[in-house]
């Protein structure tokens, strides 16, 4: 048996005003956007905004269901946008920003497992990282280099040729 230790190093800033202007600017935009997610079962609201190397930025927010499987993060309703948009076009950062009708969330909204496999597979296509800045309503604001920073084992194509 062999054992592998497998980390990576997050950066931790003590707020919104810590971070560089571009990801501050990327975060608001985030922040804005989950004012129009759809969440009356959660109450729980999360936007996301997905710098594109264009220049571009593309919105998300979480779209709930009363069937719950049919509901969308927002992370992956951005990203989607983003290459229903602007196909080929490369992904360099993703915001993420939570808040909720029924308490204050406090910490940093981390992708789930599902956004974090479909984020994945597009930077694994683009074959650069993707940042991922991750805050809640107020308190630390979270940076990772990529994806694969918090998703280290993923699964991608080549466990289908």
């Amino acid at each position: 048996m062999r054992k592998r230790k497998v980390s990576f190093e997050l950066a931790i800033f003590e707020s919104l005003d810590a971070l560089s202007s571009e990801d501050r600017d990327l975060m608001k935009r985030a922040m804005e956007a989950r004012k129009g997610a759809y969440a009356p079962y959660s109450n729980f609201q999360v936007g996301a905004a997905v710098l594109m190397d264009n220049g571009k930025i593309v919105l998300g927010n979480n779209q709930e269901n009363a069937s719950y499987p049919s509901g969308l993060c927002a992370e992956r309703v951005a990203i989607f946008q983003a290459g229903a948009l602007y196909p080929g076009v490369t992904v360099r950062a993703i915001a993420i920003s939570a808040t909720s009708k029924s308490y204050v969330v406090g910490q940093a909204a981390a992708p789930c497992g599902n956004c974090r496999q479909s984020i994945s597979e597009y930077e694994i296509r683009q074959g650069s990282p993707i940042k991922i800045v991750m805050m809640g309503e107020i308190g630390e604001v979270l940076a990772c280099d990529s994806i694969a920073d918090i998703l280290p084992l993923a699964f991608d194509r080549s466990y289908l040729e």
